[in-house]
């Protein structure tokens, strides 16, 4: 008693592809082929960055761990402003570094992630910051930066940091 059927691989041309839609389909979608998506490196065609070679802030000049964070609060000195708090503490990697707190007293995590991206750019763009020494700046904001604008953030972070470096530990 034989309980195999032979089954072929190739289907029918009459038998329609499960897949395909039939005849009562929408009409009023597209048909034909769709081309697939390129593949491979695609140009860049999100935000536009507008910093100068050696204005960017690159990766290794952030302040990363927390250990770093903890030392610049607990061992560091202080400087404070109506928006922002700023830490300080001298680093061994030779170049100054910026590190941002934003608390869940400054609002919703859309404007948190707004007022860091604030104070990035204003540390980025700083006259002043070609002249920092190697050490770890952690910012850490006040609620009141929420309602400020940039150049009020910026203003007081050059300020912060010029105070900073004029009264060296």
């Amino acid at each position: 008693m034989r309980r195999e059927e032979n089954v072929p691989a190739q289907q029918s041309a009459e038998e329609a592809h499960p897949r395909v839609p039939g005849a009562d389909a929408d009409a009023s979608r597209a048909g034909g082929v769709v081309a697939a998506a390129a593949q491979g490196p695609q140009a860049h065609r999100g935000l536009t960055s507008d910093a100068a070679p050696g204005e960017a802030l690159r990766r290794e000049q952030r302040v990363r761990r927390r250990g770093d964070y903890l030392r610049a609060y607990r061992q560091g000195r202080r400087r404070s402003g109506a928006l922002v708090v700023l830490h300080y503490f001298p680093n061994d990697d030779g170049i100054p570094r910026l590190g941002v707190t934003v608390s869940r007293k400054v609002g919703n995590s859309v404007v948190r992630h707004r007022v860091k991206r604030r104070v990035v750019e204003a540390f980025r763009r700083s006259g002043i910051r070609q002249q920092l020494p190697a050490w770890d700046f952690v910012v850490h904001t006040r609620p009141e930066i929420a309602q400020a604008s940039s150049a009020a953030v910026r203003q007081e972070l050059e300020r912060l940091l010029a105070g900073a470096i004029g009264g060296r530990r």
